[in-house]
């Protein structure tokens, strides 16, 4: 997958006989619905032959994908799409790869780090920030993140003063070896 991309959800298991199969979305089920192609890891692109509302998510069709067999191998898989493929947002709203190289500052405006990306952790997204001798995950929630925005797109991540000190640096006691070897002491 050489070109930019937004994970969807994943893939949750086979739907009829005909090769339907149910994907988790993390978003806007109408936002899969628009697409053509999606990205199925280890399988590649593959395009969207139709798709079908089913609460959580939608039934995706995919061509070469015929049978209930061919789908219950896909169960678990993450799907993606291409940044440049999702359909345009309503004024005011941003895709979370919008975040992406976005600089992080602090509540008194210093640099802190840079959003590599966003993570869905369950009940809570995390925003994973790299900083000078790290990763860092901040929960992606009010009140303790604001997205500035810059001509009405994200330009920046701002930790407000309601932000537990230490949310991006290392962890109390660690040191850089730790850091680089992965362990604690």
């Amino acid at each position: 997958m050489s070109e930019p991309t937004t994970r969807l959800g994943h893939l949750l298991g086979p739907h009829g006989v005909q090769g339907g199969i149910k994907l988790y979305v993390l978003g806007d089920p109408a936002q899969v619905e628009a697409l053509r192609r999606v990205y199925v890891e280890r399988r590649g692109w593959l395009a969207l032959r139709r798709t079908e509302a089913l609460a959580p998510g939608v039934v995706l069709h995919l061509a070469g994908v015929t049978s209930r067999e061919a789908a219950e191998e896909l169960r678990g898989l993450h799907v993606y799409a291409a940044d440049a493929e999702l359909p345009a947002l309503e004024e005011g709203s941003f895709y979370y790869h919008d975040l992406r190289g976005l600089t992080v500052y602090g509540a008194a405006g210093e640099r802190l780090g840079e959003v590599h990306d966003v993570m869905d952790a369950g009940h809570q997204d995390l925003l994973v920030v790299d900083y000078g001798g790290g990763t860092s995950f901040v929960p992606l929630q009010a009140p303790y993140v604001e997205i500035e925005k810059t001509g009405g797109k994200p330009g920046a991540v701002r930790l407000t003063e309601d932000a537990p000190a230490g949310l991006i640096g290392p962890e109390p006691g660690e040191d850089a070896e730790d850091r680089a070897s992965g362990s604690r002491s």
